[in-house]
């Protein structure tokens, strides 16, 4: 009898069961979404950073540091 009700309680049937994995995958698929809009605008501020001009004066101005004494020829 206990054993009986138990298992009736636990049941779930076809249309909870799609219900909860519908429910779980379109959460799943915001995420993805959010995810790849995040990509998209971190990659645009990227190639904006990129192409200004601050960033081509610091590549230019750099100077090899490997000649000093540490790397010297003994």
């Amino acid at each position: 009898m206990l054993n009986s009700l138990f298992f009736k309680v636990l049941m779930v049937t076809t249309t909870q069961l799609t219900l909860i994995l519908i429910t779980v995958a379109s959460i799943f698929l915001v995420f993805i979404l959010v995810a790849i809009i995040k990509m998209y605008k971190l990659k645009a501020e990227n190639k904006k950073l990129m192409e200004t001009s601050s960033f081509k004066e610091e590549e230019e101005t750099y100077t090899d540091f490997t000649s000093g004494h540490l790397y010297g020829d003994h």
